[in-house]
């Protein structure tokens, strides 16, 4: 087994890929392909040119929805992460692209994008898309998250799945442009952000992601 994940850590689609390896104990190389500036081999890996994409042996693969579902099929034996039933596996395809599709445009997009990217690159910040983002477009999306989630630890059975491990992604990135859940208002979806965050494997990843913040920070 030979798997390598090219793309870069601090990319919320990125970081779902390395904790799916992660959760299910797969050992993996990262190699570090920037959204911008890609060597031209890239485009036979991904013709679209977006992170992540997978080499596992000869075989590889783009998109970090679709590279989860290989390794959850072709690592049965592994932690299982997308349910155990058809209505399981229906609901955490959706909830995981619920947080891509809805969250990220604006958690990543919006806040992370404008308070972290933007300015390392010495561009200004647009703050009022920010603050579109966080007052006009996510409550909405969290108030549909916090009542479906309910009382329950994890959205989809008893257990962690790449749902919650969307939705944390995704989390992660606006907590990196400084802003964070408002826990009062969904104490539900606090908790679990809280309890994926403390898991191992996301505590390692973050560890480097900080590392590499810090180093942004120092060029601006």
């Amino acid at each position: 087994m030979s798997l390598t994940v090219y793309g870069a850590p601090l990319s919320p689609f990125v970081r779902k890929v390395r904790l799916c390896l992660a959760e299910k104990d797969l050992e993996y190389s990262l190699e570090i392909i920037l959204p911008f500036g890609q060597p031209a081999w890239y485009r036979e890996l991904n013709p679209l040119g977006r992170i992540p994409a997978l080499q596992d042996g000869d075989f590889s693969l783009a998109d970090s929805s679709v590279i989860c579902q290989y390794l959850e099929d072709n690592y049965p034996e592994r932690t299982a992460l997308l349910g155990r039933n058809a209505e399981q596996r229906a609901r955490v395809r959706w909830l995981e692209k619920y947080s891509d599709y809805e969250l990220g445009p604006l958690c990543t997009f919006g806040v992370f994008r404008n308070r972290v990217l933007k300015q390392s690159m010495g561009q200004p910040c647009d703050e009022a898309a920010v603050q579109r983002a966080l007052t006009e477009k996510l409550p909405a999306h969290f108030d549909y998250l916090e009542q479906t989630l309910g009382s329950a630890e994890y959205f989809v059975g008893d257990s962690l799945t790449l749902a919650d491990l969307a939705f944390a992604c995704q989390l992660i990135n606006m907590e990196h442009g400084d802003e964070h859940l408002d826990a009062q208002r969904w104490p539900n979806l606090a908790a679990l952000h809280r309890r994926v965050k403390a898991r191992p494997s996301v505590q390692a990843l973050l560890a480097g992601e900080q590392k590499v913040l810090a180093k942004m920070a120092s060029k601006t």
